[in-house]
């Protein structure tokens, strides 16, 4: 594996990762309450509680794709 396709690699991952990253990002901007509804179903939690499970893990995947895709990334570059 040469260093041109793990420079590919991190780039693809960062792009689908940060789609995702975007995509749920929007999804939670704009239809919160869908999402707190169809959550509510499984589990039993408050609007609250779930405003802050929601914001830490936008916050934690957020963190996870610069570290784990663009970084790696920028450092093959």
């Amino acid at each position: 594996m040469d260093i041109t396709t793990v420079r590919a690699f991190f780039l693809w991952c960062t792009i689908i990762n940060g789609g995702m990253l975007g995509l749920s990002a929007l999804v939670c901007a704009f239809f919160g309450d869908w999402s707190y509804r169809m959550n509510n179903r499984f589990f039993s939690v408050s609007r609250e509680a779930f405003n802050v499970i929601l914001c830490s893990f936008i916050g934690l995947f957020k963190i996870f794709v610069l570290a784990f895709n663009l970084v790696p990334y920028l450092a093959l570059v």
